[in-house]
């Protein structure tokens, strides 16, 4: 980021938060340590701005650490101010957000310091799933700070802004014009930062938006008034299944729909919307076979919703998995994580089936056999075992093998089977699926749902 555009630690707080509604806190804590002549040296605030302010009128917990005052890097008075802020953010039941840009550990305080990285980390484990945590890295976040930002819920990055536990000219082989491994792209596509915005001021807006989106704790309701119609159909809905973006987006209130880790595993797409109001967790796969990071990435998201009892909805159209050497190796671990994620998870689950729902793939998502509390199937989903030509070629060989005309038997035992066994009226004959639905009408039957389940 170029300085012009660079906000100070204050300023990010002022954009952040509900207009003079900021209230520091240990404004006048500094450093204790004295060696290396530290003594001499201003170190306004230790480092970092602590305090609570509100956005869109509900609390929240902020720190913001300045690059200004020794690189904003973390001191043993800088982690005990954000410690401090944590225990009175859970005691108050408050998200905390971290506006990060760090040089890292004070090497002047050496062991206090890496005391303070420690005390941070163990609040913030303390705190999860008790209070939403959001991190948002707009300049430096290296070394321990890196995983500090992690450990929250939700991580937001500044396209240019750095993150990263070694630096990439230390990496082995690595050098950063080869391949920048501190980079919003590269981090985005690891798993690591779940959000990347072009601009402080944008994100800053974003990070509200989100904040928003939340419950601020686990005994929360993230419920807000609804200006859409209840009743408004999706025509388009059958047109967009195959890019869940756009399909979540259709049914969504006011069509919004946030996502969440867009640049991992883009095959499962998982995000926020809201119906009537109500904060739903989405879980969609985009293509239709499982893969390890895929089942992975909706399970880290499942795991969260049940946490602060998010109502979870899939949108499944799947067949089976990822068929790769690779991909062997580590499925099946994540497709059982997931599987049990799921299956224990105790919030109000409903699933829709949009497409295909073939084999065990099916049942992993989150599927009446695993404990979906409720199952719509559009009226031209499939589900079964594999698909109906497949399982016709394998069950009436001989009789198609005896046929003068075999590309006709194929279509006759096909359509036989896809009725009999394929077919979503089957399923809902045996309590499979509860509601066989039309695509327009799928977002008043999910609103209808949740609202019944909530």
């Amino acid at each position: 980021m170029s300085n012009a555009t660079k906000m100070s630690a204050r300023q990010r707080i002022e954009a952040l938060v509900d207009e003079n509604s900021f209230v520091e806190i240990g404004a006048l804590v500094t450093k204790r340590n004295t060696d290396f002549n530290m003594q001499e040296k201003s170190v306004p605030g230790d480092g970092v701005i602590t305090g609570y302010g509100l956005i869109d009128g509900s609390i929240v917990y902020v720190y913001s650490q300045d690059a200004a005052a020794m690189g904003g890097s973390v001191g043993e008075m800088h982690a005990q101010k954000i410690c401090k802020m944590y225990d009175m953010a859970v005691k108050a039941g408050a998200p905390v957000i971290g506006l990060i840009d760090c040089a890292g550990m004070r090497l002047q305080e050496a062991t206090d310091a890496l005391a303070g990285f420690g005390s941070i980390y163990a609040k913030q484990a303390q705190a999860s799933g008790l209070i939403s945590q959001i991190s948002a890295i707009l300049g430096t976040c290296g070394g321990g700070v890196a995983i500090s930002s992690v450990l929250s819920d939700f991580t937001f990055m500044e396209k240019d802004a750095k993150l990263f536990v070694n630096s990439p000219n230390v990496i082995a082989g690595n050098y950063i014009e080869k391949c920048d491994t501190s980079s919003s792209d590269f981090q985005s596509k690891a798993n690591t930062v779940d959000f990347v915005v072009e601009g402080e001021a944008k994100l800053l807006k974003e990070l509200r938006d989100f904040v928003c989106m939340l419950p601020a704790n686990c005994e929360d309701m993230a419920i807000c008034e609804c200006n859409d119609d209840l009743n408004r159909l999706v025509p388009e809905f059958a047109s967009d299944i195959s890019d869940p973006v756009k399909a979540l987006s259709d049914i969504a209130d006011s069509n919004k729909f946030v996502e969440v880790k867009a640049g991992y595993a883009p095959e499962m797409v998982t995000g926020f919307i809201k119906l009537n109001g109500i904060t739903i967790g989405a879980i969609a796969n985009r293509q239709t076979a499982l893969t390890t990071a895929g089942c992975e990435k909706a399970e880290e998201f499942v795991c969260y919703l049940e946490s602060f009892g998010i109502p979870v909805l899939t949108l499944t159209n799947v067949t089976g998995y990822a068929a790769t050497i690779e991909e062997e190796k580590t499925v099946a671990a994540a497709a059982a994580k997931l599987t049990a994620a799921f299956a224990c998870a105790e919030v109000p689950k409903v699933n829709l089936i949009t497409g295909k729902a073939f084999g065990s793939a099916y049942v992993t998502m989150n599927s009446k056999h695993i404990g979906a509390d409720l199952v719509f199937a559009l009226d031209t989903a499939e589900i079964g075992m594999m698909d109906a030509k497949a399982a016709a070629k394998i069950m009436y060989a001989d009789e198609i093998n005896a046929s003068s005309d075999k590309c006709e038997a194929i279509d006759e035992k096909t359509a036989e089977y896809a009725k009999l066994q394929s077919s979503p009226e089957a399923a809902a004959k045996r309590g499979y699926v509860d509601t066989i639905i039309s695509a327009e009408s799928a977002r008043k039957q999910l609103l209808y749902a949740f609202e019944m389940l909530y």
